[in-house]
């Protein structure tokens, strides 16, 4: 038997233990921060379906994009054309999805872009079961954040896991 098991009289759980006093001084008493507002920019035709589908949940501050030509325009999954400048407005997360990479123009851009307003920025590489591929050498120096390679729902679970 490990100390912890002899110190925790039977009966009593985990849950329990966490209510005394000592578990206390490590909840965190204040409220969450606010959604953030993130900016999804599909930089394929690959890439636009699977952002096209996470666009289909509900989301609180997300708007989402996808972008072909240098960059300095974006394309709202609703069809509007929107200035990079606007759609960076207000926003404090970007995210990257590329498949097959074809875009490394429009990558170069969004990502100085972000830089400049301090913008974190994340990219999905969504090449199941490969570790290699064009978009992760284009998106590399843009991201803070890198999942590679990355299924479809994971652009999903990445913004349910930062609020989006």
């Amino acid at each position: 038997m490990t100390e912890h098991q002899l110190s925790v009289p039977a009966g009593v759980s985990a849950c329990a233990e966490a209510a005394t006093a000592k578990e206390a001084t490590f909840r965190i008493d204040y409220p969450l921060a606010a959604a953030r507002n993130t900016r999804v920019v599909a930089l394929d035709p690959a890439a636009e379906k699977v952002v096209r589908r996470a666009a289909e949940l509900e989301w609180s501050q997300a708007r989402f994009y996808s972008v072909t030509g240098s960059g300095l325009v974006l394309t709202a999954v609703t069809g509007e054309s929107v200035d990079l400048a606007e759609a960076l407005d207000d926003s404090n997360t970007v995210v990257l999805v590329s498949v097959d990479g074809v875009n490394a123009e429009a990558v170069d851009t969004i990502g100085a872009a972000c830089k400049v307003r301090g913008i974190m920025t994340a990219g999905l590489v969504a090449t199941p079961g490969a570790l290699t591929s064009e978009a992760l050498v284009h998106l590399r120096p843009h991201a803070r954040i890198l999942l590679v390679p990355a299924e479809e729902d994971d652009l999903v679970e990445l913004l349910t896991a930062t609020r989006a």
